[in-house]
């Protein structure tokens, strides 16, 4: 697999594996190595000085990413079913699927059954160098699934059990049944401030932000690049 190649992929697994280690209580605060190495380009994605203004890419950076995205996506386009297996590869000992449905939702967000280049490096820019409260609300919408401006305990059940089916058993330390429905009964706790059985945005951005273990979660994205 080439360097492009694999900037492409693990653009899209860093956010998933940063949000299992705040969820199980394992996130490390050291610096996560630098493994995007950059390579020569040799394509060039339309309306790149038009991207280089929305996000927070240099031109060669884009060109990178671009030349990874069409060696993995020669369409220009990544459709769930590729999105799927992209995530079975870096998880081969649980059921990715699932979160990777929920994540690809994430990224369509046009609802258009299909993940451009723009819709892919907008998002990436976003988790890898975004504010604090554009991290946050990138989260808030993952987690918010029927798209309503909420997110209640099931939404949040449903990604949270999403992120350990994923890892799968061979997690360490080795999980219980129930650790998953725990954990959100402590979250949405924490974050349902005025105990409406909903948690909205505002009160996700307070919570998130009183929280130190997802500041350091957030730290991670701006290492990576």
């Amino acid at each position: 697999m080439s360097g492009c190649s694999k900037r492409c992929k693990l653009g899209f697994v860093k956010f998933a594996q940063t949000v299992f280690k705040l969820i199980t209580g394992t996130l490390s605060k050291d610096k996560i190595e630098d493994e995007l190495e950059m390579t020569m380009v040799c394509h060039r994605p339309e309306g790149l000085e038009q991207l280089e203004a929305q996000t927070n890419f240099t031109k060669r950076e884009l060109q990178v990413l671009y030349r990874g995205f069409k060696n993995e996506c020669p369409s220009g386009a990544v459709n769930e079913e590729t999105f799927k297996q992209i995530y079975a590869q870096f998880f081969p000992h649980g059921d990715a699927s699932t979160y990777a449905h929920y994540l690809f939702n994430a990224f369509d967000t046009t609802q258009t059954g299909s993940v451009k280049f723009e819709d892919f490096v907008t998002a990436l820019s976003t988790l890898l160098r975004g504010t604090v409260h554009e991290k946050l609300r990138w989260t808030f919408n993952l987690y918010d699934i029927n798209k309503d401006g909420y997110i209640n305990k099931e939404e949040m059940m449903d990604i949270v059990k999403a992120i350990y089916d994923m890892m799968g058993k061979y997690t360490y330390p080795v999980l219980k049944e129930d650790t998953p429905r725990q954990h959100v009964d402590v979250f949405f706790q924490k974050m349902d401030k005025n105990k409406d059985g909903i948690v909205t945005l505002d009160e996700f951005l307070e919570s998130c932000q009183e929280d130190d273990n997802i500041m350091r979660s957030l730290q991670l994205f701006q290492n990576v690049m």
